[in-house]
C-alpha cells in the first residue's frame, strides 16, 4: 500500500466536501475547488474524514493512490489557508511592481514586461525586488511562478535573474578562472 496514499484526509471545519461521480468539490473561507479524479479511485466522504482507496494493485493504480490522495489534501488545504510562492530579483535595475493587479517587471530587456494573473492568482510586491504569487490552487500558484521565473531565468556567471526564494544558483568560473 502507499504510505500517502493510505493517510486520512482530515477537513476543518467550515469546508464542505461533495462527490458527484469522479469530480469533487470542495469549498471553504477562501473559495471553492473542483477537479475530475481518475474514475477508478474509490473516494469516501465520511463525517470530517476523506479517505482514498485503489481498486487493485496493478501499476497504474499504484500510481494514482498517492497522486490522488496529495491532490485532494492541497485542495482541501488550498481553501483553507491558501498557498504562496515567493521569487527574488537578482541584478542591478531590475525591479517588479504592480500596476493595478497586472505585475510589470523591469529586467534588463528594452521594455517593460507586463504578466496579467490568471482567474483565483494574485500578485504581491512588497518590495521592488520581491514577488509574492498567492492563490488557492497550488498548481496554478507554481505554474504562475514557473512562468514568471522564465522571463529572466537566473544565469550562472554572476547570478543575475529571477530567481526562487531560497534557490541556490549553481555559479560557474569565468575565462581566468583556469589560468594560474
Amino acid at each position: 500500500m502507499s504510505r500517502i496514499g493510505r493517510k486520512p484526509i482530515n477537513v476543518p471545519s467550515g469546508v464542505t466536501v461533495s462527490l458527484n461521480n469522479a469530480e469533487i468539490t470542495v469549498k471553504g473561507p477562501k473559495g471553492s475547488l473542483s477537479r475530475e479524479l481518475h474514475k477508478d479511485m474509490k473516494v469516501s466522504v465520511e463525517e470530517n474524514v476523506i479517505s482514498i482507496e485503489r481498486p487493485s494493485d496493478n501499476k497504474l493504480h499504484r500510481s494514482l493512490h498517492g497522486t490522488t490522495r496529495s491532490v485532494v489534501a492541497n485542495m482541501v488545504n488550498g481553501v483553507t489557508e491558501g498557498f504562496s510562492k515567493s521569487l527574488d530579483l537578482v541584478g542591478v535595475g531590475y525591479r517588479a511592481n504592480k500596476n493595478g493587479n497586472k505585475l510589470v517587471l523591469n529586467v534588463g530587456y528594452s521594455h517593460p514586461v507586463e504578466i496579467n494573473p490568471e482567474e483565483g492568482i494574485e500578485f504581491d510586491v512588497p518590495s521592488n525586488t520581491k514577488i509574492i504569487v498567492k492563490g488557492i490552487d497550488k498548481e496554478r500558484v507554481g505554474a504562475t511562478a514557473a512562468k514568471i521565473r522564465s522571463v529572466r531565468e537566473p544565469e550562472p556567471y554572476k547570478g543575475k535573474g529571477i530567481k526562487y526564494e531560497g534557490e541556490r544558483i549553481i555559479r560557474k568560473e569565468g575565462k581566468a578562472g583556469k589560468k594560474k
